[in-house]
């Protein structure tokens, strides 16, 4: 009977450790600059709320709070020089504005300047702690594009491309962790890429991703599937 307990006591602690340690990773990607995508026909023009990206990535933070309560600890990695150079041009200090979003939704605010940056900021992170990862951005079927049409017009200059994956240190994960790409044609390369560099599944788009619905409160939706 003493060894069960003793069992069962160190299975406990084990569990509360790796509760207490836990981290809900969410990457939030730029937005594109008007003076580019104003050049486009309208059909092809991005971006015209500056915060699709943002609102996203704070209902994904409610989402995860009502999941797993307020005390669940956020790690909010957000690509800064795209929001910057927007506000510039809209006027508005939206980095300001990000930096106050972060403060009400009790999330930890790690600003991101690059691809190298943004795998320092993972692999940063405690072992075993990411148990759920979000990216909300530009993507296409190799690459999260953490700019698109902010430093050059219809280009990415910052970006997480599958090849990069292999750089991003597997512990820092769950066992279970739970990881979703809400950017557009994931699933048709980088999906497979992220499960052969880290070992989880990455849930994505077969398609492309649509982020008009967020302005009323709700998650991107797919026009295509979901898929791992």
């Amino acid at each position: 009977m003493s060894r069960l307990l003793l069992r069962l006591f160190i299975s406990s602690s084990l569990w509360l450790a790796a509760s207490s340690r836990a981290e809900h990773v969410i990457l939030t990607g730029g937005p594109a600059l008007r003076q580019w995508e104003n050049l486009r026909v309208p059909a092809d023009r991005h971006d015209h709320w500056w915060a699709n990206f943002v609102r996203a990535s704070t209902l994904r933070i409610e989402e995860i709070h009502r999941a797993y309560g307020e005390d669940a600890r956020i790690v909010w990695l957000v690509y800064r020089p795209s929001y910057r150079t927007r506000g510039t041009e809209d006027k508005t200090p939206y980095t300001n504005w990000i930096t106050d979003l972060a403060k009400k939704n009790q999330a930890k605010l790690i600003w991101v300047t690059s691809g190298d940056s943004l795998i320092h900021a993972i692999n940063s992170r405690p072992t075993n702690a990411i148990t759920t990862f979000d990216f909300f951005g530009h993507s296409n079927r190799y690459a999260f594009m953490l700019d698109y049409s902010n430093d050059i017009m219809a280009v990415s200059t910052a970006w997480l491309h599958e090849r990069d994956l292999p750089r991003i240190h597997s512990a820092v994960f769950a066992r279970n962790a739970m990881c979703k790409s809400w950017g557009c044609h994931t699933a048709e390369s980088m999906s497979a890429a992220w499960r052969n560099a880290i070992g989880i599944p990455l849930e994505g788009a077969v398609g492309a991703t649509n982020y008009t619905i967020v302005g009323q409160g709700q998650l991107p939706s797919v026009s295509g599937v979901w898929a791992r």
